[in-house]
């Protein structure tokens, strides 16, 4: 089937705009290949110094042989739930390489932190930059230069980013991203939500919501809600960077095993030494982000991808903007609905079918591009089937015509939404995002008075004195980029459920993030240009009536032209949010920060 028009003329779009970059990015990582294996052009102590502390058998395989050399870098730590799992991966994957004729090193490791212990904390500020430095950690492992291809361990919200950034910048590589699976399912989501809510709201104790979180998170694996942890997962696969069904099999089970054995066998199948080479480089194209940004809409997924999506493609020389998103939103339907846009979590959604019915149910509408290069090789297809153990050994099983759970996955003839749930806003205030896929209908326009503050705890101390019983539009400013590192508001998201619940017509404004985990609270988020930056954001005043149409797409102070035009900028202390925690070790990122459209970076 031919492609969607719209795809099709975002996709010229893309690609013309990015002719220059891309082909200086093409000639930067084809120059990189080199012939031969790469530590035969090392020095006699550059080598020596390489195999130093292997084993007699990879040591002989290093020294005289020919085969592949495998980076394995590795975001393993075991405070991290999702990253729990990967202690054993490099064993594992020696074990597969050695049984091929080849060798595999854990090249380096790199930060991983976890936004779930760091919400509302002074740790939250180094988030968002430590995708950025992750990325740094990439190139600082795999500069020996004793590869020919990578694999990469990594799950969570700025881990695969900096990743792939890192990656990209040694793009020559034949290359693979191996996840680990997600936690069993816990607690219903509803349950938890409403035990946060009652929290807020002073029904509940800390031991009662200690005890509903204790539940909800009890495992090791990904937490099962979509947020950005999970929709890291979905890119990776529908970018074909995965092997297929890879994303959400559960950890330590025979069949991970086979599917990360599989995803190494494909990058020694893939590297330079051998026939087919297919490095990263030209698997991540213009076609590869655009099916990653129409996965995003179809499943409802994380507004952090409108900018780690942004900053993974200009790694790769793409120029790839906001408005791609807005003009693909238009035409990709909602086919998921996972928690918290919906009831199900992660699990539901694979047993329901998962990545292959809709990778199936959006090749079948034209709305990806079924010709991209993948870690299997050309083409979409191989990630419309379901991998399975047959006697132990890897089978790929057709994927089913219709769903398992219409609840949480339909085909593309009866989506949730005929639209995608991420849409871009513009107005006097600048330009922002909404994720729109929970937003009840009632509450796609918010007209009402702006309370603005400048920190998010401010917003639970207003309520707690009982000055938020109204309709109001919070602006929560000085969160961006180069103020304080853009970190989440999640602290928000139970007293703002709140108080919608009671009737009230609420909403957000923020130049911060509320990732992947934003649901049912109308939320314009990632406002450029930020208030650090004299954006119209800190020009705002309380009092001042805020119109947020999701409908529309636009957002708007309704002030007097002339009046708003004479407004100065608020400009306050930020200070005591740039020491302590490690805050004032990233100074050079936050001054160095792009705006949120290009991708909040310091490249």
């Amino acid at each position: 089937m031919s492609i969607h028009p719209v795809l099709a003329e975002v996709t010229q779009r893309l690609v013309e705009r990015s002719r220059a970059s891309r082909a200086a990015y093409l000639a930067k990582i084809d120059a990189a290949r080199g012939k031969g294996a790469k530590r035969h052009h090392l020095s006699c102590g550059n080598l020596a110094h390489g195999f130093a502390a292997c084993g007699e058998t990879d040591k002989h395989a290093l020294r005289h042989g020919h085969a592949a050399n495998i980076a394995i870098v590795t975001a393993y730590n075991d405070m991290l739930s999702a990253h729990q799992p990967y202690e054993r991966y490099p064993a594992l994957i020696r074990g597969i390489a050695r049984e091929r004729g080849a060798t595999a090193q854990v090249a380096g490791g790199v930060p991983a932190m976890c936004d779930g212990v760091t919400q509302g904390r002074p740790g939250m500020d180094l988030s968002l930059f430590s995708r950025d430095l992750i990325a740094m950690a990439t190139a600082v492992s795999l500069s020996h230069d004793m590869y020919e291809g990578a694999v990469y361990l990594g799950i969570c919200d700025k881990i695969v980013p900096g990743m792939l950034i890192g990656a990209l910048s040694f793009g020559h590589l034949a290359s693979a991203f191996i996840p680990s699976g997600p936690m069993p399912s816990g607690i219903p989501n509803e349950e938890k939500s409403k035990v946060r809510q009652a929290f807020a709201a002073g029904k509940a104790t800390r031991a009662e919501l200690l005890e509903a979180e204790a539940r909800s998170y009890h495992g090791a694996g990904t937490c099962t809600f979509y947020g950005t942890a999970n929709s890291n997962q979905m890119l990776m696969e529908i970018m074909g960077v995965h092997v297929p069904g890879a994303s959400f099999e559960p950890p330590d089970t025979p069949l991970r095993d086979a599917l990360t054995a599989t995803a190494v066998e494909r990058v020694l199948a893939t590297d330079w030494i051998g026939g087919h080479y297919l490095p990263l480089g030209h698997i991540i194209d213009e076609r590869a982000i655009l099916n990653g940004v129409v996965g995003l809409h179809a499943t409802g997924g994380s507004t952090n991808h409108l900018l780690h999506l942004v900053a993974m493609a200009r790694a790769a020389g793409i120029d790839l903007r906001w408005d791609d998103f807005d003009a693909l939103s238009a035409v990709v339907p909602l086919l998921a609905r996972v928690y918290p846009n919906g009831y199900a979590d992660v699990n539901h959604f694979h047993d329901a079918g998962g990545m292959a019915f809709l990778i199936d149910q959006l090749l079948g509408a034209g709305l990806l591009h079924g010709d991209v290069n993948t870690l299997m090789g050309p083409g979409l297809d191989a990630y419309r089937k379901v991998p399975a153990l047959d006697d132990g050994v890897l089978v790929w099983k057709p994927v089913a015509t219709q769903s398992g759970n219409r609840g949480v996955l339909r085909s593309i003839d009866e989506p949730f939404r005929h639209d995608g749930g991420l849409r871009m806003l513009k107005g006097n205030v600048g330009r922002g995002v909404i994720k729109v896929s929970s937003v009840p209908e009632d509450r796609m326009v918010i007209d009402a008075p702006a309370i603005v503050f400048d920190d998010q705890d401010d917003v639970k101390a207003a309520f707690d004195r009982g000055e938020l019983d109204r309709d109001f539009v919070a602006v929560v400013r000085f969160q961006g980029p180069r103020a304080r590192g853009m970190p989440e508001l999640h602290k928000l998201t139970p007293t703002l459920s709140l108080l919608q619940d009671r009737g009230h017509r609420v909403a957000l404004l923020t130049d911060g993030r509320m990732s992947g985990a934003s649901g049912r609270v109308p939320a314009a988020i990632h406002v450029t240009p930020e208030a650090e930056a004299g954006g119209p954001i800190a020009c705002i005043r309380t009092g001042d009536r805020v119109r947020l149409d999701a409908t529309a797409g636009t957002l708007e102070v309704l002030v007097d032209a002339d009046e708003w035009a004479r407004r100065v900028p608020d400009d306050i202390d930020l200070s005591a949010h740039h020491t302590g925690m490690g805050r004032e070790l990233f100074a050079m990122f936050r001054q160095s920060a792009v705006a949120a459209d290009l991708g909040a970076g310091v490249f």
